[in-house]
């Protein structure tokens, strides 16, 4: 795959939280609380979205950009769509922004990618679906069940759509404005969050508390990126060291990358599975204001 050491690390994560989900629903499957297949059909879309992600769905050209922020390597990922293209490159040339937020504008503009390409992949399965419920001729108890599973692909399209479109808008306000020094949170991830729970049904005292646990949550993402970038020049030194023939030297990196590429692992994992947690807990919210 040709993949850098922090996607691989990435990849392991992403892996592993399937792999916890997948056990999750055999258990479900067991007591027969799956009857409708939805939460199948999502580990399904989950793990397609890795396989894209990554490069390992057999499509040429089909990995998402490179999420190591750290390489100089902007200038040749795209961001197949034309608004964020004109948006980023506005920004770069205007000089309102320092190198450092340069390169926390681009993580906003491949995430913002990202959730564009995993809408996609969930409207691609809803149209399928409902291709499949048109052609079934008699109504019956188990269409009414499809019916409703429809209803929540609907209604959780409508959910990334909101995302995607506060999404849009706030890189459209940085890229013109410059960064707001009094913003609140920085990571991208983080910024969705807090947005999408300002508009959920939460109470003024539960609002608050969703505020510390994201600031939390934020801390433990910028704690991920340092050793992202560890893990990165770790890398770059064992290569380096690997040319030199200097066994004790070899050994030594090669005890420092083990080390550091297992606490990214880990510090990934912890990262996609809080994040997990933060937005099925919005995604209640948003849908209480909906009933």
């Amino acid at each position: 795959l040709h993949l850098s050491a922090v996607k691989l690390a990435e990849l392991h994560s992403d892996l592993k939280i399937q792999e916890k989900d997948e056990l999750s629903w055999k258990k479900l499957k067991a007591e027969g609380l799956d009857e409708d297949g939805e939460k199948e059909a999502k580990l399904r879309r989950n793990l397609n979205v890795i396989m894209t992600k990554y490069g390992m769905n057999g499509k040429k050209d089909s990995q998402l950009v490179d999420t190591n922020y750290i390489k100089d390597g902007t200038e040749s990922d795209t961001l197949d769509d034309p608004r964020l293209e004109k948006l980023w490159s506005k920004a770069k040339t205007s000089g309102k922004f320092s190198d450092e937020e340069l390169d926390k504008l681009w993580r906003e503009f491949r995430h913002h990618k990202e959730k564009i390409h995993e809408y996609n992949i969930l409207l691609e399965t809803v149209s399928r679906t409902e291709d499949i419920h048109k052609n079934v001729i008699n109504p019956s108890e188990e269409n009414l069940v499809k019916e409703e599973i429809l209803h929540n692909k609907h209604r959780e399209l409508k959910d990334k759509l909101r995302s995607i479109n506060q999404g849009f808008e706030r890189l459209r306000k940085v890229s013109h404005q410059g960064y707001d020094t009094t913003s609140e949170f920085e990571e991208p991830r983080v910024i969705d969050l807090w947005d999408m729970a300002k508009s959920a049904n939460f109470t003024e005292k539960e609002l608050e508390s969703f505020r510390e646990e994201l600031k939390h949550f934020e801390a433990k993402i910028e704690k991920h990126h340092h050793y992202q970038k560890q893990l990165e020049i770790s890398h770059q030194k064992l290569k380096h060291v690997e040319g030199t023939g200097d066994k004790d030297h070899l050994n030594r990196n090669k005890e420092k990358y083990a080390m550091l590429e297992e606490k990214t692992k880990e510090l990934g994992y912890k990262v996609k599975k809080h994040l997990q947690d933060l937005s099925s807990r919005i995604s209640q919210g948003l849908q209480h204001n909906e009933l």
